[in-house]
């Protein structure tokens, strides 16, 4: 309890220093020695902010991390439109092939025969009611939305592929286990659900996480600091009592030998 006492009131005094830095550059006199105070003031105002917390080492924004652009924008409510459609679209083919067990091939057939049929008809009718025939309105994807998530996904993969790269060398354990655990977790996640069910769940949490850790990243980030140092004592105490009593031969009596 004292050590949860401490650490609030360690983030509520950094906190308070970056209010009173804040409140000093917008009451700051311009003048040209006023200019080099305030450059001043701003160091010590980043210094202040870098020492805060951020979850996974986090310097940019929750927009920048997820790629900015449209997807950003999607993930992060910030045009509701796209992201309800996007939900929307996924719930329903998730319904469409899970709940109601369609085929994907069968779905597309029923849809194409429902809307040729109904062109057919409306072109075909229209002559005889003597009015214009249906406008079929020209659909294009937009080029900058295709980029978009295909850069996010080609930074997310090569980030993906530095961290096997870095476990593959064997140079940190601590890495090597928490990647361990997490595709384990995926293995049972995969076993209970088939793989549009994960995409789904997927795609759900892309919708929701984000948005609420960025309302709330300051409690998110708070919290992730509390469970870092805890999870670095266990591995301390782990590393202690287990690893370091494993034997490790070098190289040189494997040669010899």
């Amino acid at each position: 309890m004292a050590d949860h006492t401490g650490e609030h009131e360690k983030h509520h005094e950094t906190e308070s220093v970056i209010e009173k830095i804040t409140e000093k550059l917008h009451g700051h006199d311009s003048s040209s020695s006023d200019s080099e105070d305030e450059k001043g003031i701003k160091s010590t105002a980043d210094a202040v902010k870098a020492k805060i917390y951020r979850l996974f080492g986090r310097e940019k924004p929750v927009h920048k991390v997820l790629g900015g652009g449209k997807p950003a924008d999607i993930f992060l409510w910030r045009d509701k439109k796209s992201s309800a459609g996007v939900l929307g679209v996924a719930t329903a083919i998730w319904v469409l092939f899970e709940l109601l067990e369609y085929h994907l091939l069968t779905l597309l057939a029923h849809i194409l025969i429902l809307a040729l049929a109904i062109l057919f008809l409306w072109s075909n009718i229209s002559t005889f009611i003597k009015k214009a025939p249906p406008k079929i309105p020209e659909i294009i994807i937009p080029e900058d939305i295709v980029l978009g998530v295909a850069s996010a996904l080609r930074i997310e993969l090569n980030r993906a592929l530095a961290i096997l790269r870095d476990i593959v060398r064997g140079r940190d354990l601590k890495k090597f286990l928490t990647v361990v655990a997490g595709l384990w977790v995926l293995s049972v996640l995969g076993s209970c659900c088939n793989s549009l069910t994960l995409l789904y769940i997927c795609l759900v949490l892309l919708h929701t996480v984000p948005v609420l850790y960025e309302k709330y990243e300051d409690q998110v980030d708070a919290f992730a600091e509390k469970v870092e140092a805890e999870f670095k004592k266990q591995y301390a105490v782990f590393n202690v009592k287990v690893l370091s009593k494993i034997p490790k031969g070098s190289l040189k009596d494997k040669k010899l030998a």
